[in-house]
C-alpha cells in the first residue's frame, strides 16, 4: 500500500481507499475487497466515503447456516455466520474448492457452482460460455467466480461515481509514518489520513445463506475426515459444538474411509 500510494502521490494524484465487505450489499458472502479511487482533478473522498451503516450484530450460529473452509483446519477456519467465507478460485489445476456450510440440522454441505455464481451477484450459469472453447476445463468457471468482484459492490462504486457525497473531515485523523494501514484512508501531497468508517457503507436487505444453496452437496466422507484430522492436530479454537457436528456428519457419511494397503 505504501508503494502504491507513494507512486500515486508522485504522479500528482489524490487517492482514497476503503475496504468494503460484500455482505453490506445483502450477499451472504464475507468478501472484503480494497476499493481505491485516485484523481488529479476531483476529490476521491466524495466517492468512497460519506456513507457508513456500521457492521450489524452477528446472528445466532445455532439458527443459521455457517460457512467455513473445509480445506483448512490448522491455520484458519474462515467461520462466518449466515454467510460463506470468501469464495476462492480453486487450485492452479482448476480443481474447485468451494467452502463448506454447516446447516442448523448439523449436516455439512458445499455450494454448487451456480450457488456460488449467485453468491457473487451473477445470474445462474453466467460463466457457462467460458468453457465452450476447446480445451477449457470446466473448473475454469470456478476460477472466474472466485476471482470476480461482487456485482453489487461494483454497482455501488459506479453509483457513487455519479452520485458523490460532499466529504466532511470531522472523522479522520493523521496517519503517522510506521502506523499500520487502516481499513480506510486517503492522501494527497505526501499527507495521509485515517478515515474512521466501517467496512459496511450501506446495509442492504440481507438474503439468508440458506436461499443460495439450491444445488449443494453433502461434504464427502473423505473431505470431512481430512478436515477432522487437521482440526485435531492443530491448536485452533472452534465454536462450541462445531466439531461434534462434523463428527456426526462423518458418521452419517459412513465414517473414516478405509485406505487400501
Amino acid at each position: 500500500m505504501r508503494h502504491i500510494t507513494d507512486a500515486l502521490g508522485d504522479l500528482g494524484y489524490a487517492w482514497a481507499y476503503r475496504v468494503v465487505d460484500a455482505r453490506a450489499f445483502g450477499l451472504p458472502q464475507r468478501r472484503q475487497r480494497v476499493l481505491m479511487v485516485a484523481s488529479r482533478t476531483d476529490d476521491p473522498r466524495t466517492v468512497l466515503f460519506g456513507e457508513d451503516a456500521g457492521m450489524p450484530v452477528e446472528g445466532n450460529p445455532d439458527l443459521y447456516p455457517c460457512g467455513f473452509y473445509w480445506t483448512e483446519g490448522v491455520r484458519g477456519l474462515g467461520w462466518a455466520v449466515n454467510a460463506v467465507p470468501t469464495l476462492k478460485g480453486g487450485s492452479t489445476l482448476g480443481i474447485a474448492s468451494p467452502p463448506a456450510v454447516r446447516l442448523p440440522s448439523g449436516e455439512i454441505v458445499t455450494p454448487g457452482l451456480i450457488d456460488s455464481e449467485r453468491l457473487q451477484g451473477f445470474d445462474p450459469d453466467w460463466t457457462a460460455p467460458a468453457v465452450q472453447a476447446v480445451g477449457v476445463r470446466p473448473g475454469h468457471r470456478w476460477r472466474l467466480v472466485g476471482n470476480a468482484v461482487s456485482v453489487r459492490m461494483a454497482s455501488w462504486v459506479g453509483h457513487r461515481l455519479s452520485h458523490q457525497i460532499e466529504y466532511s473531515a470531522d472523522h479522520e485523523t493523521p496517519l503517522a509514518p510506521g502506523d499500520s494501514w487502516p481499513s480506510a484512508a486517503w492522501g494527497v501531497q505526501g499527507r495521509t489520513f485515517r478515515v474512521h468508517e466501517s467496512l459496511w457503507p450501506v446495509n442492504a436487505p440481507y438474503e439468508d445463506l440458506g436461499g443460495f444453496l439450491e444445488e449443494s452437496r453433502l461434504l464427502s466422507a473423505r473431505a470431512t475426515a481430512g478436515f477432522l484430522r487437521r482440526a485435531r492436530s492443530g491448536k485452533l479454537r472452534f465454536p462450541p459444538g462445531f466439531l461434534d457436528d462434523v463428527e456426526n456428519h462423518l458418521d452419517r457419511m459412513g465414517g473414516f474411509p478405509t485406505v487400501a494397503a
